[in-house]
């Protein structure tokens, strides 16, 4: 296992060991934003020793309208991930929607992500866990914290035990979602790490106009709440130009931001410590 994802596993119950972020875009726009975003997202966690996960979809299956922008290519978008993890030596997560798509992921990264509406989906939750990679489960919108153990055990069902689990809001009307900090302890419980979707969390999804709206301002309030809860990992979308994302840009952090947020979260963290 990379050693960066050690970190995460033989220290998750240690109450020294920093956060570790997941970041990265939401998608694969192309073959040289990605390389981009994560020397930029490197360079600071490694300023601040946080241990550090890319993160980015090849594919995006759940956009509202037909036209939305789904990705370039799935082997494509697949190779080039691949490519960031190897040249800065980083470990790589995507997300997954079938068990095909289980199959074809697993030669390419070190992490695979099951999105929120689909973590019930116990033919894609095992096919996950029998890949063997790090298997990173978010909490449906839908669901109570202490449903996601449910989840979690169809993976773990399969042998393997390296699970994450991530909270990224829950339903509150139509079109807007809330944080209940409460999971955070909740899902520590069952004895894996918990990470904070922070971008995610800030969506207003199921606007009229089709595309997601957020609500960016509060991504600093957010993730200091979610270190100051006693979080595990943070998951931040990040893009040099938000208001030209390709997906999601309505939530995103904008890449030159993400020092200054550093510095504010470990500091909290060495607080609680």
């Amino acid at each position: 296992m990379d050693t960066t994802l050690e970190h995460i596993f033989d220290n998750k119950k240690s109450k020294s060991a920093n956060f570790f972020l997941i970041a990265g875009p939401c998608i694969i726009e192309d073959k040289e934003m990605g390389f981009e975003i994560a020397e930029k997202v490197l360079s600071v966690t490694k300023k601040y020793d946080v241990p550090y996960i890319f993160k980015a979809s090849y594919r995006k299956a759940n956009r509202s309208k037909l036209d939305s922008f789904t990705g370039i290519g799935d082997e494509m978008a697949l190779q080039v991930i691949s490519k960031i993890g190897t040249r800065y030596k980083i470990p790589v997560l995507t997300d997954i929607h079938s068990q095909d798509e289980a199959v074809q992921a697993t030669n390419h990264v070190d992490a695979i992500q099951i999105p929120a509406f689909l973590c019930r989906q116990t033919d894609l939750l095992l096919s996950a866990g029998q890949t063997n990679k790090v298997v990173n489960i978010k909490k449906g919108q839908f669901l109570s914290p202490e449903a996601m153990k449910f989840a979690a055990d169809k993976v773990a069902s399969t042998g393997n035990k390296r699970i994450m689990l991530t909270e990224r809001g829950s339903t509150y009307g139509y079109n807007d979602l809330v944080v209940d900090f409460r999971s955070v302890p909740i899902m520590q419980k069952f004895g894996y790490p918990v990470v904070l979707d922070v971008t995610h969390s800030l969506q207003q999804p199921n606007q009229t106009g089709g595309v997601t709206g957020g609500l960016p301002h509060m991504i600093e309030t957010i993730a200091k709440a979610g270190v100051a809860a006693g979080i595990d990992g943070l998951f931040i979308e990040t893009h040099p130009d938000p208001s030209k994302a390709k997906s999601d840009g309505a939530n995103m952090l904008k890449l030159d931001l993400l020092d200054e947020l550093m510095e504010k979260l470990v500091k909290i963290r060495k607080a609680i410590i």
